[in-house]
């Protein structure tokens, strides 16, 4: 189930599936939507080369160059918010948790039209589509 989390603009969702899992299943599912895998970023590792500790964290930034140039040429702003983002983390308990920019906040934020929604909302879709 998704939920809104207190940092307005964010929707957080719970897995099912353990960080490895999660991570394993998002990317395969950004890939059978044939979209753009741009870079995974392994927080936590970078934050171990800059000789601290977090707790498991990874960064997927992905989209695609056509869809996302029709958001940018409407509001250049855009580029701000895209490519698109999912974060993935383990908390303190063992649960892992994933984030993605909630698309209605991002089509008000950029001043969108309707149509573009289900571009903004690309993320949430790999979301609930890998964990379900």
């Amino acid at each position: 189930m998704s939920r809104p989390s207190e940092a307005r603009g964010i929707v957080r969702t719970p897995s099912p599936h353990s960080y490895q899992d999660t991570i394993a299943r998002l990317r395969s599912e950004i890939e059978r939507r044939q979209l753009t895998l741009f870079t995974v970023i392994d927080q936590a590792r970078e934050a171990e080369r800059a000789g601290l500790r977090l707790r498991p964290t990874t960064l997927l930034v992905f989209g695609s160059p056509a869809a996302g140039t029709k958001v940018m040429e409407v509001s250049p702003e855009a580029a701000i918010d895209l490519p698109l983002k999912i974060l993935i983390w383990q908390d303190e308990t063992e649960h892992v948790w994933v984030a993605v920019n909630d698309a209605l906040y991002l089509l008000q934020r950029h001043g969108l039209p309707d149509e573009l929604l289900p571009v903004l909302g690309a993320a949430q879709a790999v979301v609930n589509a890998a964990l379900a």
